[in-house]
């Protein structure tokens, strides 16, 4: 993992002068300087959470699927092929031979036994290096199997629809056993994958580097290395998009995208996706455990000027937990809440509330989150204008999720959110399941509740007619959206801007980040 330290000494040295003078900088050839929204959580694919970190991860690690370019579509990664039994309740896969990580240990059955035992066995030796939150997406699977050193088998307890899909996602990339047992304490920030990059160094709030894997068993990256710099204010971001200390800037500002289209030396790249970005609602405590002051928020915000206004079009208007994108699953019968004071107003009458004081929390930044403070002041106006009385705290993004994902408790009322996901079956039922409030390990921080939504997605999961399983969804979306607990705002539509050097650059509908096909001279 040391090989190329010392070649890369010159990078670094030239990446700290860039933080320090960006109106002078250039960033190095041969090299690729992501700009990221935040400092990253973790390392450790099966512990992060966040878009932001997923974008790194992808590159350092395999797993044994992965969505084809361009698609949500699995295709063989680290499995070259697999076999699902009659009854789907078996999924058998033959591994890809002569693979090593980035430690040099071989990647074989025993290694991929040994990351989902990690996660979901509570008696395994190395459970206690979580916790693993999205774990969830494996909560079918009953044990795994290893038939021969490449030849592994994961039986599940009842058929589940997203299982492939889910293992495509970072929670399934697969990390070196061995990388895990030498650092127990530190392996999110010491990572070893089998991915085209190679960890080199974490430098807090400050850079993330990685150097070429040469030996990469798909092709090895044209790159010399790749830099992520977290810089979470967008303003700054954007200086450093146009003074050249970045190549890369992910979430571009809605009030910068023409700027960047106007410029020859830019190419700017947009991608739909299936993303909601939402306010969640207290369901539990205080006024919006009453569904009617629930629907008043929803009508009291004005989601329309949002999207033209604050994001310029870059987004569409939600009213549902599942994105659009998801077109077989997503029920166009609904219609966004209409922006109508009027009836908030009334709605507030009939739940005999009165001027309810509410702690609203908004994040500074984050994967997803657009432009989360403007939106926020926004949202404080126009419920403000129909009788609530708002009071904003804004945290940082991996302060605001440490907060926000132990659940709303009495002292907070509303939180913003967004969520981009790889199946219509994550958001609703991590975030919408009774069994998935934060005591029990979900993202349900609204603490809603609804016995009859609980059955739909649990009946989803197992359905694999795809026709049958969209349906269930749409009824689910019918009663969440009669139910309100959160405010549904937008759908978004992803972007990112490079220099005119950097080649073979795409975005993916994932929301992930694909390093291994661009160069950059």
């Amino acid at each position: 993992m040391t090989s190329k330290w010392y070649g890369l000494a010159p990078l670094l040295a030239a990446t700290a002068l860039a933080l320090v003078t960006p109106a002078a900088a250039q960033t190095p050839p041969n090299v690729l300087i992501v700009g990221q929204i935040a400092e990253p959580q973790s390392l450790d694919p099966q512990v992060s959470t966040a878009v932001n970190d997923f974008r790194i991860l992808v590159n350092i690690y395999d797993g044994l699927v992965r969505y084809g370019d361009g698609t949500l579509e699995v295709e063989p990664a680290l499995a070259t092929d697999w076999t699902i039994s009659d009854d789907g309740l078996s999924y058998t896969f033959n591994l890809r031979e002569g693979v090593t990580f980035h430690d040099g240990t071989p990647f074989n059955a025993e290694a991929v036994k040994f990351n989902f035992d990690r996660m979901l066995d509570e008696d395994h030796p190395y459970y206690d290096t979580g916790p693993f939150p999205l774990s969830f997406n494996f909560s079918a699977v009953e044990s795994v199997n290893v038939i021969d050193e490449h030849t592994v088998e994961f039986v599940l307890a009842e058929p589940f629809a997203p299982f492939l899909s889910n293992l495509a996602y970072p929670t399934g990339l697969i990390v070196s056993p061995q990388g895990v047992m030498d650092n127990v304490d530190e392996y999110g920030r010491n990572p070893s994958g089998t991915g085209p990059y190679r960890f080199v160094e974490w430098q807090s709030n400050t850079r993330v580097v990685v150097e070429a894997n040469p030996d990469y068993w798909d092709g090895a990256p044209a790159l010399e290395a790749v830099v992520f710099r977290p810089i979470t204010d967008a303003n700054t971001r954007v200086a450093e998009m146009l003074s050249g200390g970045i190549d890369v800037m992910v979430e571009v500002p809605p009030d910068n995208v023409g700027q960047f289209e106007a410029d020859a030396a830019f190419q700017v790249y947009e991608q739909a996706g299936p993303h909601v970005w939402y306010v969640m609602l207290n369901a539990q405590h205080g006024p919006f455990a009453d569904k009617l002051v629930r629907q008043a928020a929803n009508y009291a915000v004005n989601k329309d000027a949002l999207v033209n206004d604050v994001l310029q079009g870059t987004a569409t208007v939600s009213d549902s937990p599942i994105a659009p994108a998801f077109n077989w699953a997503y029920n166009e019968d609904l219609e966004p809440y209409p922006y109508d004071p009027d009836m908030a107003e009334q709605l507030l009458s009939e739940a005999g509330v009165e001027n309810p004081q509410v702690t609203f929390y908004v994040t500074e930044g984050g994967s997803g989150m657009l432009d989360p403070i403007t939106m926020g002041t926004a949202i404080q106006a126009d419920l403000e204008a129909v009788g609530f009385d708002v009071t904003i705290e804004t945290y940082e993004w991996n302060t605001f999720l440490g907060i926000v994902n132990p659940g709303l408790g009495e002292d907070v009322d509303m939180a913003e959110m967004a969520w981009m996901t790889n199946d219509p079956d994550v958001l609703p039922f991590l975030t919408l399941r009774t069994g998935a409030w934060p005591e029990e390990g979900g993202f349900n921080s609204s603490y809603y509740s609804n016995e009859e939504v609980d059955e739909l997605l649990e009946a989803a999961r197992v359905e694999t007619d795809i026709e049958a399983r969209g349906d269930l969804y749409k009824q689910m979306q019918e009663i969440v959206y009669e139910d309100a607990p959160w405010i549904f705002v937008a759908n978004w539509q992803q972007n990112a801007v490079t220099t005119e050097a950097v080649q073979g650059f795409s975005l993916q509908p994932s929301f992930l980040l694909q390093l291994g096909d661009v160069s950059k001279p």
